[in-house]
């Protein structure tokens, strides 16, 4: 099945805004997957097809707890010599996402790109393991960090949630958004905190891509934004992208792969929308004194 963190943010994103997704593939990566991305409006003349190779490929599965993946086989094959190639029109974008790759090829693709205005970087335990000086360097020169709520803990040594959001901000970045599966995301910013419940499915498929859907939701709601004038960085729209992000990351878990997001619709994302802030509203009556 098509997949890939850059697959699935691209699609997501690409109901908010232009997307240019940069990435290398082999030659089993034809015409028909390319058509997925181009279907839904994303560039992809930065993807590189190297010649006689395979695209990287994972499999794996899941048993009780569908928060928790376990790898089966993972082969990196064209992604082992991956050198992001960014064109002129990449390099000038606004907006940047940068993909769990190893952190000082972040740090390239950083600093090529010396016009972004929000920069948001996700990461991964293996790095925090095994490159955690260069992760935490490349942490520092962007404005937003996605990572799940274990992660957070694990980067910081902080076993509090809390606590750690605060520690990660002290690197650098202004946003700290812990993604938290089938139990929503949590956002910091300032010295504010919003939280937000994932969206209660009674039919999940596949959890593979949520958190980067909701990446892609979350960013490219953020890039619709700034292209209108608003600030990325103002509580109230970072709250509104959150939503956005859980909405896009509660369709892509309906179905295997893409399959789900390649039928979606925006009167559908609007809708949940709808149903999102409906499940999530109360009102509070005043307690009388006794």
């Amino acid at each position: 099945m098509l997949g890939g963190s850059a697959v699935h943010f691209s699609l997501a994103a690409s109901f908010f805004t232009d997307v240019r997704v940069v990435g290398p593939v082999g030659e089993d990566f034809g015409d028909d997957e390319l058509a997925v991305l181009e279907s839904r409006g994303v560039i992809t003349e930065d993807i590189e097809r190297v010649s006689g190779g395979k695209t990287f490929f994972w499999r794996g599965h899941y048993d009780f707890d569908l928060n928790t993946a376990h790898t089966d086989d993972t082969e990196l094959n064209v992604f082992a010599e991956f050198d992001p190639k960014l064109s002129d029109a990449s390099r000038e974008s606004e907006m940047l996402f940068l993909g769990n790759i190893q952190p000082e090829l972040q740090r390239r693709v950083r600093a090529s790109c010396q016009r972004t205005e929000f920069t948001a970087l996700d990461s991964m335990n293996l790095w925090i393991d095994t490159e955690r000086e260069s992760l935490v360097q490349a942490i520092a020169e962007v404005d937003c960090l996605l990572l799940n709520d274990a992660e957070i803990r694990m980067l910081t040594g902080e076993p509090n949630l809390a606590r750690a959001a605060r520690a990660a901000m002290d690197m650098g970045p202004g946003v700290i958004v812990a993604k938290r599966g089938e139990y929503g995301a949590a956002l910091f910013s300032g010295g504010q905190f919003f939280a937000i419940p994932g969206y209660l499915l009674e039919d999940v498929r596949d959890p593979t891509g949520a958190g980067d859907s909701f990446a892609g939701g979350f960013l490219g709601y953020l890039d619709n934004r700034r292209a209108a004038g608003d600030s990325v960085t103002d509580h109230a729209v970072l709250r509104r992208a959150m939503a956005y992000g859980s909405v896009l990351a509660s369709f892509n878990v309906e179905d295997f792969g893409t399959e789900r997001i390649q039928a979606l619709t925006r009167d559908e994302i609007e809708e949940r929308l709808r149903d999102f802030r409906q499940i999530t509203h109360f009102e509070v009556d005043p307690v009388p004194a006794r």
